[in-house]
Formats: C-alpha cells, structure tokens, sequence
C-alpha cells in the first residue's frame, strides 16, 4: 500500500517507536502511583519524553510542557482557560473544527480572516487591523486541507504588540517545521503526538507559558489529599493515567525526529509534494492547489478532480492500494475560505518515508482512473 494520509494519522514509524510501545506495556506501570520500580519507569520515561519535547520546542521549563490524548484535547484546555463565553476571539479562515467548536460552545463572537490561500501578505494586513477589537487570537501553523503554511510568527509579533492573548494549533506543523515556543510569546500551543511527532494515537501535547485551567478532574499522583487539582504544572492538567504506552513511543518518535532534523523532514515531503504535483498536472482532470512559493506550502497536496467526485476518486484509489482522504477533512471552514465547500477534496500528505517510486506509481494509478472512456 502506498499511504499518503499522513495528514491524518503516521501510519509508517521508525521502528524502536513500536519496540518502545511495547516495552512500556511490558515493563512499566504508572508514574506517580507507587515506589516500585515499574512506576519508577514509567515516572522516567515521562519526564524523558517532556524533555525531549522541551528540546524540539525550545521550552526552558520542561514543566511546561503538558501530556494530552490528542491536539483536540489540548486545544480544549487552552480554549477554556483563555477565552470567556462571548468573548471576540480572531480566528484564521483555515482552521479545523477542534478550534472552531470549542469557541462554538463559549459562544465566541468571531472575527475570521477570509485571506485568500497562500497569501499571507494579505492574511498579516487583514490581522492588523482585526486585532484592534479582538479578546484573543487562535491559529493554526498549518493547513490541514491544503498545506498552507500560515504567517504566525508574524501574526504572533502583531498579538505581543497589540497584547492579545494567542493559541497556535500545532496539528500539522510539529516534527515538520521549526517552532520556538519561548520565542513566539504565544500563550499556548497544542499539537498530536501521533502525525509529525510519529508517536502512537492517543497522544498529544500542551504547551503552556502561564498556568491553564483543568478540564478533567481526578487522580494526579501528587496532592492527594486535597480536594482540588494541584496548583502546579504539569500535574494540575494531567488528570488520571497517562498512556506510558503511548509516551513512550512518542519518546522514541522523537528520537528520531531530533537525530534527522525537522529541516530534512521538511525537505522530504516538499519534494514528494512537488514530484507528484508535477506528474499530476501532466495528466490532467484534476485541480491542483499549489503554492507558488514552495516556502508557503507544506507536505499536503490537495486537488479537485473534474469528472467524478473527491470521494469516488479517493474510493477508487484506496482499492487499488492507495490511501488518501477525501471529503472536507474536518475543516469545512478551510474549505469555505477556498471555495470547496461543494465539492471537497482529494488530499494526498506525505511522510519522511514516502518514495519519489510510490509518487510515480501514485499518478499512474490516478491517470487510469480518470482516463476517460
């Protein structure tokens, strides 16, 4: 199977992230719940994995850096521990439902920068002046739907300024771009472990500046007595078990991550986007969005077939053992932006390890099945 769904989910790992789950379901217990030795494994490999995620990050208070099941998970917490009910909140015109949702329920007033894609000239002027009237500002780094690497460190200088409060959805950008979280000044960003981190589903990161409200309520390992989350980082938000098994995986992802460079990531996925874009346009029948500037774009092509449906398409690709996503991908507000709300698309997204092979063999299969008769 060739698999270019990545967007979604890392299917393809190295391979001590699958050692490394295993060992922990093995050997550890819970950190924090005891003081035998598999609690203390598990206590290690926690604090490892912070510490490596502070290293990625640029993080200097590895406290700082909070266990969540998912960037949705994490986007909740920093949502409700910024943003009051009825609060004017700037959003991008690309974010995914995990953000848009969450401020939904708060009954957030939202100002959205409809900028057009891969613009981000545009999306900075259209910021400025929005961010004049607004209580806090939430973005993502990039699109899920298309790849479209958003300004947010510019955006992120514009909030500093104007001192709005910002949260930066991580989803797309984490293992694949450069990050400094110190640097950025923003309040919170929240990412999964499970896509560029190339860790197990289930887990994800909060990174905090400041301290943050609970979402959940429970266990923590410290503080036991009291009848209240504890005041301190990370424990205040980490309620319940954590998934070692996960962690620990996500540990080893990281390893990976850190030894390679996101930069060489990067470069991988830009140069399967661009072969694959390449021999697609040769082929015809299908819209591509593009960037340009290669710079504006990250490892997730999408492309609106002219005869037949995205969903068909992707249907008939994944039975001749290509695995894409096709529909609105959990972002129908990216797709109002774009004007692909009636149709969706077809997205390919990439990984280190896809092939410039499997782009060839990707575009033939696509040729085929559009080929009219």
């Amino acid at each position: 199977m060739i698999y270019l769904d990545s967007a979604a989910t890392s299917l393809y790992k190295p391979a001590p992230v699958y050692a490394a789950v295993l060992d922990a379901i093995q050997s550890m217990g819970s950190p924090g719940r005891g003081d035998h030795a598999p609690a203390a494994r598990a206590a290690e490999c926690c604090f490892r994995c912070r510490e490596k995620l502070a290293e990625l990050f640029h993080v200097s208070d590895v406290e700082r850096v909070v266990f969540t099941f998912n960037a949705t998970h994490g986007l909740n917490i920093a949502i409700r521990s910024l943003i009051r009910p009825g609060a004017r909140v700037l959003i991008s015109g690309w974010e995914h439902n995990a953000v848009t949702r969450p401020l939904h329920a708060l009954g957030a007033r939202l100002t959205v920068i409809d900028t057009p894609l891969f613009a981000p000239e545009a999306f900075l002027r259209a910021a400025e002046q929005a961010l004049e009237s607004v209580d806090a500002a939430v973005c993502t780094h990039v699109s899920n739907v298309f790849g479209y690497i958003l300004p947010v460190e510019a955006l992120a200088e514009q909030c500093r300024r104007k001192g709005v409060p910002l949260i930066l959805d991580l989803s797309q950008s984490a293992g694949l771009l450069d990050v400094d979280f110190t640097a950025l000044g923003a309040e919170f960003a929240a990412m999964p472990g499970h896509k560029g981190l190339l860790g197990p589903q289930g887990t994800g990161v909060l990174l905090c500046k400041n301290d943050a409200a609970p979402l959940l309520y429970g266990g923590s390992g410290s503080d036991s007595a009291a009848r209240t989350m504890p005041e301190h980082l990370p424990d205040r938000l980490e309620a319940g078990t954590h998934n070692v098994p996960g962690i620990a995986g996500l540990s080893a992802g990281l390893d990976y991550l850190l030894r390679r460079g996101t930069a060489s990531v990067r470069d991988t996925e830009q140069r399967r986007l661009a072969e694959l874009a390449g021999l697609l346009a040769d082929e015809g029948g299908l819209r591509l969005f593009l960037s340009e500037d290669p710079e504006r774009q990250s490892g997730v092509l999408s492309a609106v077939p002219e005869d037949v449906s995205c969903e068909a398409l992707g249907e008939a690709l994944g039975k001749n053992g290509v695995a894409v996503r096709s529909g609105l991908h959990c972002a129908p507000l990216a797709h109002e932006t774009a004007g692909t709300s009636a149709t969706g698309t077809v997205r390919f997204s990439f990984s280190p390890f896809s092939t410039r092979s499997q782009m060839v063999r990707t575009a033939e299969i696509c040729k085929k099945l559009l080929k009219k008769p």
